[in-house]
Parts: C-alpha cells; sequence; structure tokens
C-alpha cells in the first residue's frame, strides 16, 4: 500500500514538476480563471449570434472574422514576439482582449447589440490573438526553460481544457439564470488574473533570449527555417490540415445540440463540458510525459479522425456524449504534442516565428474551416461537418506518416531530438 501511494506521489510530481517554478505557477492559476471565462464569453457569443438570426451559417462567419486576423497578422506577430519583452507584449494583449469583452457586454446588457457588431468585436479581438498567442506559447519557454517545455506545454493543455469544463457549464447556467450580457462581463473581469500574474513575475528569473535585431527579411528567414527543417515542416502542415478540417467542434457542437437533438443551451454547454473532461485527460497524460513522439502526434491524429466518425454517427445524446469525451483527449493530444514538437525543435531565435506559423495554422484556418462547417451544417445536417473531421484527419495522419519516413530513421519515431541536441551529441561524440 504505502509502495502504491510512493508510486502515486513520484508521478503526480512529474505530472506538475513545472509548477515548482514562481514564475509559471503565477502565470499557470491566472490562466485558469482567465480562459474559463474566455469559455464562457465563446459559448455566449456563439448562443448571441444563435438569437439574433436563428441560423447556423452566421455562427460560422463570426468564428472566420474572429480567427481572420491571425491568418493575416499572425507571422508578423511571432516577429513581433521575437523582437520585444514578452510579458509586456502580453500585458497589452491581455489588456485589450478584456477592453473587447467588457464592450460587448455592455451592447447586450443594453439591448443595443447587433449582429455587425458581434462581427466587428470579433475581428478586433482576432486582432488581439494574432499578437498575444504567439508571443503566449513561446513565453512558455522563458517561464520554464527547456528542460520543463513539454511538461509546461502540458500542464497549458490541462488548463485550457479544464477551462472548457467550467466555462461552458458556467455558461450554460448563467444564460438560463442571468441572460447573455453577464457572460461577457465577467470574461472581462477574469483577464484580471493573467495581468496581476504578469506583474507580480519575477522578470530576473525569465530564461530570457536576446531579442532580434530588427532586419530586413526576418519573415521570410522564418518561413525559409521552417522549410528547411523537416520536422518542423511536416508537424505544421499536418496540424494545417486537421485544423481546417477537423478541429472545428466549437462551431459544430451549438449546432448539434440545437438542430439535431433540439436542445437549447445546456445541452451545448453539457456536450462541451464532456468533451472537456477527456481533453484534461489527455492534457495531463501529455504533461507526465518527458518529451513528444512522432508516434504520439501520428497516433493521435488517427485516433482523434476515427473517434470523429463515431461521433458523426452517434444517434443519441448519451451515445455522443460516450464518444466526446475520448474524442476531448485524442483533439488534446495532438495539440499538445503538436506544440511540444514545435517548441522544441526551433531555434531559440526562431521560436516566436515559428509558433506564429503554428497559431496560424491553428487558428488562422479557422476562418475557411468555419466557414464550410457553417455551410455544411446548413445544407446538409450539423454531422457532415464531423464526417468531414474524421476523413480528413485519417488522410493527413496517412500523409504525414509517409513524409516523416523519407526524412526519418524508423528507429526515431519514440524520440523527437531537437537541432540543438543534436549538435551536442555529435560534439561529444567528436
Amino acid at each position: 500500500m504505502t509502495a502504491g501511494i510512493g508510486v502515486l506521489g513520484v508521478a503526480t510530481r512529474r505530472t506538475f514538476r513545472s509548477l515548482q517554478v514562481r514564475n509559471y505557477r503565477l502565470f499557470f492559476f491566472g490562466q485558469l480563471v482567465s480562459v474559463s471565462g474566455t469559455w464562457m464569453q465563446q459559448i455566449a457569443q456563439d448562443w448571441l449570434v444563435l438569437r439574433l438570426t436563428n441560423r447556423a451559417l452566421p455562427v460560422g462567419i463570426t468564428t472566420a472574422l474572429q480567427f481572420t486576423p491571425v491568418l493575416l497578422l499572425g507571422i508578423w506577430g511571432g516577429l513581433i514576439a521575437d523582437r520585444v519583452d514578452k510579458r509586456k507584449l502580453l500585458l497589452a494583449t491581455q489588456s485589450a482582449m478584456a477592453a473587447l469583452a467588457l464592450a460587448l457586454g455592455v451592447l447586450t446588457a443594453t439591448g443595443a447589440v447587433r449582429l455587425w457588431m458581434v462581427y466587428l468585436l470579433a475581428a478586433l479581438l482576432g486582432c488581439a490573438t494574432a499578437f498575444d498567442m504567439p508571443t503566449r506559447q513561446s513565453f512558455v519557454t522563458e517561464m520554464v526553460g527547456r528542460e520543463h517545455v513539454a511538461n509546461a506545454v502540458g500542464l497549458n493543455s490541462a488548463v485550457f481544457n479544464s477551462a472548457r469544463v467550467i466555462g461552458p457549464a458556467a455558461a450554460g447556467v448563467l444564460i438560463a439564470v442571468a441572460g447573455i450580457a453577464p457572460a461577457f462581463l465577467l470574461n472581462a473581469a477574469s483577464y484580471l488574473a493573467v495581468i496581476i500574474s504578469l506583474l507580480l513575475m519575477d522578470p530576473s528569473r525569465l530564461y530570457r533570449q536576446a531579442p532580434v535585431e530588427r532586419s530586413r527579411g526576418q519573415v521570410r528567414d522564418g518561413l525559409r527555417y521552417v522549410r528547411a527543417t523537416p520536422l518542423l515542416s511536416w508537424t505544421i502542415l499536418l496540424m494545417l490540415v486537421v485544423s481546417t478540417f477537423g478541429l472545428n467542434y466549437r462551431v459544430v457542437l451549438p449546432l448539434l445540440a440545437r438542430f439535431s437533438f433540439h436542445g437549447g443551451a445546456g445541452l451545448y454547454g453539457m456536450l462541451a463540458s464532456v468533451q472537456s473532461v477527456g481533453a484534461v485527460a489527455g492534457a495531463l497524460l501529455i504533461a507526465s510525459r518527458a518529451r513528444p513522439t512522432r508516434k504520439l502526434l501520428l497516433g493521435s491524429v488517427t485516433a482523434f479522425g476515427l473517434l470523429s466518425l463515431l461521433a458523426a454517427a452517434a444517434p443519441t445524446v448519451a451515445t455522443e456524449a460516450l464518444v466526446l469525451a475520448p474524442v476531448g483527449f485524442a483533439t488534446v493530444t495532438v495539440m499538445a504534442t503538436a506544440n511540444s514538437t514545435l517548441q522544441l525543435g526551433a531555434a531559440p531565435e526562431m521560436r516566436g516565428r515559428v509558433m506564429s506559423l503554428y497559431g496560424l495554422v491553428f487558428l488562422g484556418s479557422t476562418p475557411f474551416g468555419s466557414a464550410l462547417v457553417g455551410w455544411l451544417a446548413e445544407h446538409y445536417g450539423p454531422r457532415s461537418a464531423i464526417v468531414l473531421a474524421g476523413v480528413s484527419s485519417l488522410l493527413a495522419a496517412a500523409v504525414a506518416a509517409f513524409a516523416a519516413r523519407r526524412h526519418r530513421d524508423p528507429a526515431a519515431a519514440n524520440a523527437l531530438v531537437t537541432p540543438a541536441e543534436t549538435e551536442t551529441a555529435s560534439d561529444e561524440a567528436a
């Protein structure tokens, strides 16, 4: 019995080891509060658009507008992240997001909100996200150092998906009891948690790299670097396909709840929360692993594709909920493994630009994917969009496996070695 408790204690310490770093611990708990508010807003925003229009397509258009700026500005956001103090840039982006949430809450509470206003505020939120996401992603390494990157990325995913449990459930209850506006206002307040955590950090304990000096062609340099590094290029291309055609459950779930199962905001919140429970389990698995592997990434994309096909065929709410939990598990395993693969595989001076490309394919592909999903759902029903997610992910995994075999020894499938580590190993051998 004592041995079992000891093993559990070791596993727990391994899973949460990044929390020993004070700066990251502050950020972790600040994010937990803030992202819960963000998910409340996402649920409320989708439901507000449905209330204003009673149509599927505007939901997809709103999501598309929110992420179009990431597609247009994301790579520039990564370049700025490489050039400036990331902590100060995050203070600016988080403050802007809080102001936008407050504006939407006030407009909704006063009854002045119109669809075009939701569209405009969603687009402005996307502009802030274009600079916030690559900065936040690359800031993880500055907080914990290379040793704990994979663990911190996994814990960030656990935060994100724990918030997906808390936020939608709270939003469903809040909308039913008090209306839509309070969800926006609470989200505005929740940004204070991240802002305060950033202000309380000790900058002297950050693992900072020297800022990249301004020069011409730095965006092109980042693109050429990724293209010349097979590990980075095939990981980003894999995520481009999966993100565009597969990771659109945020658009699909409210449509599935309303049009396939004839439910309301409560059912939508329940389905999103069930999916997130599985996602939290997946995030904790990733956090317990020392290093991402190619086999895990390709296996999780394959599992996501197969589970999506099962979700498309689920005949009842109960069976849909049973499938959505492992879908969430596979989803976060894909995202966290790809994220830590890119962070560990990128040179420090290129990390902001590499992560901006990840953000570009992860969020920047959403405008096309969301509009396509909205169109498919309106013409062929929400389940057609889930079929597309399954088929596209299976094809992407097959192509990526073939491409990875061409560039790597098959024996390396269980260990993704970074360029820096390869150089070190060569020096030691010499």
